[in-house]
């Protein structure tokens, strides 16, 4: 008979597990949506793919039934955008977040170093998330990467050369 793992401890394991941010953007019936993401994972390069999962969150519904997102992957220059992004209940897509709609509708976030344009190809329900796999329409980047971001033990964290393993 097979057990449940302890859920106190699986959220202890990927508390201690950095992952990179992004924040993913659709189009929605009442504007544009979005959210802060560390689900992003790249699936095939032949063809462009990446899955995310979602959960939990009033944006969450919306981006689930988009048929095209844009993953925005962000650097440590983006945080506070990254934020406003993670935090429910915060006014999104203001002039300071410097955005614009593309032409087939997705809003975009000029300052991140890299979006992705995706279509959402299969939806797979997982517990209480989805998980939304998507096919790379297009690559857009912004000059100068930057210094990752990424998310480790409920905080956010700066990569560069200081912290280098040689």
């Amino acid at each position: 008979m097979a057990t449940t793992p302890d859920t106190t401890l699986f959220r202890e394991a990927f508390r201690n597990h950095p992952a990179g941010l992004a924040v993913i953007t659709a189009a929605g019936p009442s504007g544009p949506v979005g959210l802060t993401a560390s689900s992003v994972s790249s699936v095939s390069a032949d063809p462009p793919a990446l899955m995310f999962s979602l959960s939990g969150t009033s944006t969450a519904p919306v981006l689930a039934t988009a048929e095209t997102v844009l993953v925005h992957l962000m650097n440590s220059e983006q945080i506070e955008m990254v934020r406003a992004f993670a935090t429910p209940g915060t006014t999104r897509f203001t002039e300071e977040e410097d955005w614009e709609f593309l032409a087939s509708g997705e809003p975009l976030l000029r300052a991140a170093p890299w979006a992705l344009r995706c279509v959402v190809t299969d939806r797979v329900a997982v517990g209480a998330s989805q998980v939304l796999i998507a096919t790379v329409l297009d690559v857009r980047s912004h000059a100068g990467a930057g210094d990752p971001l990424v998310y480790h033990h409920r905080t956010f964290h700066r990569l560069g050369r200081h912290s280098r393993i040689p």
